[in-house]
């Protein structure tokens, strides 16, 4: 089906907003002559710490990175499982596998699709009995929630759920900068980052809220967490190349640990350092462009919109649409092939991990153990939302949608 020639308009699913104050960063870096980890990569990561009220901070290539290192400075391994939510990306589940423990699937809340803690604490009961298809015998030893598309869970709430448990507790917060939580009106705002876990993770990713290209960034208030993530993403070594030629130590090293290689380059920092500068503006822009979908969009019944609770500051990382049971003619797929065709650029977010082939095959999880996730994935697809995305383009989604809906 089409709705309007393609030729008229295209509108991507994402669009990075960089501007002069990047590129001329980059090239003074470049001119510099230092290249790696070292003065831009230190500021950022001040700054970044400082702009979520966190005192810690250690920038590296990837969010994968930083739940590796979380995971791994946790003392992660064999014998053990994490309680992770079943709709998130491959990332937050995969560190666990490579430490050697066990991801524990946990459904989503049906409303919010952030992980459903009354499911979570059903989830560790049904290991400990043998109705989960995991071994029984596995020693449920953290939590790690996902804030899905930007919207947080409540971690005062997980805070109390781990302390109940006796677990650690870490945040994915890959699609959460900047947000924040509050319990109710009056109460104070808690920023993503703000003491709301043990370590909080976050992505500069191309497609993230801000960028650095690649990249990633763990924030804590425990010093020694940070530092021991920041001697292994180097090796392990004792002293790191900036440290050594800044003359802040010998110039022999030693390693300590098998460590691993993901540190944030300054040439990536350059980029963060104006990114974060702008990160509240880009963040509003995505707001407003969030608030047009949900009143001109409000209307059409065929799909329901994402919910925007006032007790939440939303980064708007994502714009999931779901279709409405019953009201629409045609199914997920077809619908997002015919916005692909008509030109607008659109996702889905996300398949739940349960239901790829290594989990079904590896994990035995089946459709059943998951109910809500398996269901709702279903209906599911991530509009476009961008910080420079220009009047005419919003209008372009929201029509083509209408039409597409009508027909």
């Amino acid at each position: 089906m089409s709705v309007t020639p393609s030729s008229q308009m295209s509108v991507p699913f994402f669009r990075p907003f960089l501007t002069e104050a990047e590129i001329a960063e980059v090239v003074a870096c470049l001119r510099s002559g230092w290249l790696t980890t070292g003065p831009r990569t230190r500021q950022f990561e001040e700054q970044f710490a400082q702009q979520v009220g966190g005192r810690h901070a250690v920038a590296l290539n990837s969010c994968t990175a930083a739940l590796a290192l979380a995971l791994e400075a946790l003392n992660l391994g064999p014998g053990q499982a994490v309680l992770v939510p079943t709709m998130t990306f491959a990332a937050t589940a995969e560190v666990i596998f490579h430490l050697g423990a066990v991801p524990l699937l946990v459904d989503c809340d049906p409303v919010t699709l952030n992980m459903d803690l009354q499911d979570a604490q059903k989830k560790i009961e049904q290991l400990r009995s043998g109705q989960t298809p995991l071994n029984p015998s596995l020693r449920v030893a953290g939590i790690i929630p996902v804030h899905v598309g930007g919207l947080m869970i409540d971690m005062d709430e997980v805070q109390t759920f781990a302390k109940r448990n006796n677990l650690w507790y870490i945040e994915d917060a890959a699609h959460c900068f900047p947000a924040a939580y509050r319990g109710d009106a009056g109460q104070p705002w808690r920023r993503c980052g703000e003491s709301t876990s043990m370590i909080t993770c976050f992505s500069f990713y191309a497609n993230k809220t801000i960028t650095t290209g690649e990249g990633g960034i763990a924030v804590s208030n425990d010093k020694e967490l940070i530092d021991h993530m920041r001697q292994m993403s180097l090796h392990g070594l004792s002293h790191n190349l900036w440290s050594r030629n800044a003359g802040d130590y010998e110039l022999d090293y030693r390693i300590v640990a098998p460590g691993y290689k993901c540190n944030l380059t300054d040439v990536a920092s350059a980029i963060g350092i104006h990114q974060l500068a702008r990160a509240e503006q880009m963040r509003g822009e995505r707001e407003a462009i969030a608030q047009i979908y949900l009143e001109q969009l409000a209307d059409v019944e065929q799909i329901e919109l994402p919910p925007a609770p006032l007790n939440r500051i939303h980064s708007w990382h994502l714009f999931p649409i779901r279709l409405r049971a019953g009201k629409h003619s045609i199914d997920r797929n077809t619908l997002l092939r015919q916005l692909l065709e008509n030109g607008v650029g659109c996702s889905v977010h996300w398949r739940p991990l349960h239901l790829h082939p290594y989990y079904e095959n590896t994990c035995h999880w089946k459709p059943e153990h998951l109910p809500v996730a398996s269901s709702v994935w279903q209906r599911l697809i991530s509009l476009p939302i961008f910080p420079g995305m220009q009047k005419d383009e919003q209008e372009f989604v929201i029509n083509t949608l209408r039409n597409l809906c009508a027909n």
